[in-house]
């Protein structure tokens, strides 16, 4: 049986040129990165492509990966993207009337959407429950008043500003909510 190596040691091996490294992360990750491309429907040079970009990005990124342990995450985010990529093009591609079919930008829009729902999901199992109680509360529809928030929770009006931008802060540092925002360029600064 083959001894798996740490996922840091890959990458590591991986930025400094590597080779051996290289073939072990795409080894490890390509079921992966090919699992995505069937959720999606996609298959033969499609799938191709989507892997070819996802090894790509990964290579650009190298030196900036700061939690190793997250790659498949990273992965799987920047696999989803990229059949998105391939399916909105090939949408733009066939101009087929006769068909009934889904709107493609409808259909990707509820993909992006759901991709963002799961992503937050996952970053709330990582919050402390009084995160998880005070964001409920703040994004709840209606949005709960500061006051009602303050008596709920015990906590200074004063200080339920500054602790949402914390825990938003840490949000932004879950591997899936990270991923989806470099993908997207969206650059958060947190603290």
């Amino acid at each position: 049986m083959r001894c798996e190596s740490p996922v840091k040691g890959l990458l590591e091996r991986a930025s400094g040129g590597a080779e051996p490294a290289w073939r072990e992360i795409v080894r490890r990750y390509s079921p992966l990165v090919f699992s995505v491309c069937r959720g999606y429907r996609l298959a033969g040079s499609d799938a191709d492509d989507v892997a070819g970009n996802v090894w790509l990005r990964l290579v650009v990124s190298l030196g900036t990966i700061r939690e190793p342990e997250a790659l498949p995450g990273w992965l799987a985010t920047t696999s989803r993207r990229e059949c998105l990529a391939v399916l909105r093009e090939k949408g733009r591609q066939i101009p087929n009337e006769d068909v009934d079919r889904v709107e493609p930008d409808a259909f990707l829009t509820s993909l992006v959407e759901e991709e963002e729902r799961t992503a937050v999901r996952d970053a709330l199992t990582h919050l402390p429950d009084r995160d998880k109680e005070l964001l409920s509360l703040l994004f709840s529809d209606p949005p709960t008043p500061y006051a009602e928030i303050s008596s709920s929770l015990g906590m200074p009006i004063g200080a339920i500003g500054p602790t949402r931008q914390r825990c938003l802060a840490r949000v932004r540092r879950v591997p899936s909510i990270a991923a989806l925002l470099l993908h997207d360029g969206r650059h958060c600064h947190t603290n």
